[in-house]
């Protein structure tokens, strides 16, 4: 793909996100799209095919940033750092992105979770590769013995992952003026005591 071709099309997806975040997928026209992103309206149907195939592209493309950013937070094997603070910066960075991209996140909570679009299928198995990160940062503690026995690791990481996305939208919209440093140490609290304590050791 030509450089010139990948500038258009993010221009047509930050058109898309902007406006599908401030007024839903169905009152979001083509015509709209293609005027916020300052191109003629064929360009959206040559790139995309269509405002549907335009949607399933765009929400691929968020998912998978915001899963690779928690991927990346994960440190490396062997850096020495405890899992509990491994899955606060990995929440953190979580934060931080959604921050970055308030639009794509508000259209993500609008939007992913409905089962009935062209593009659930795709976004789903992204979506789960995110909420793979934190579940695994789980699993670690729970083979350390660092969480209760009875913690349903799977469920846990997608009520965390739901968690960042839920407190950091409610952070930026409403609560602009809070320090990132409040809103993290709140999310680890949480996480905290969503995962419980320690599994006590063997008297």
């Amino acid at each position: 793909m030509s450089r010139r071709r990948e500038a258009t099309r993010q221009r047509l997806f930050e058109a898309a996100i902007t406006l599908i975040s401030e007024q839903g997928y169905d009152a979001t026209t083509v015509d709209e799209i293609a005027e916020r992103a300052g191109v003629a309206k064929g360009t959206v149907y040559y790139n995309f095919g269509g405002k549907s195939e335009l949607y399933t592209a765009l929400m691929e493309w968020g998912v998978t940033r915001l899963a690779q950013t928690l991927a990346e937070a994960v440190p490396a094997p062997g850096a020495g750092v405890p899992p509990r603070a491994a899955l606060a910066g990995v929440l953190r960075a979580g934060v931080v992105f959604i921050g970055a991209h308030e639009a794509l996140a508000r259209m993500l909570m609008a939007e992913a979770w409905r089962t009935n679009r062209a593009w659930y299928t795709a976004v789903h198995q992204i979506r789960t590769e995110a909420i793979g990160v934190i579940t695994s940062l789980l699993d670690d503690l729970a083979r350390e013995g660092l969480v209760r026995p009875d913690l349903d690791t799977a469920l846990a990481g997608s009520a965390l992952f739901g968690m960042v996305v839920s407190v950091a939208l409610d952070w930026r919209t409403l609560q602009p003026e809070r320090p990132i440093e409040d809103i993290h140490a709140t999310l680890a609290h949480m996480a905290d005591g969503l995962v419980g304590p320690p599994t006590a050791p063997p008297s």
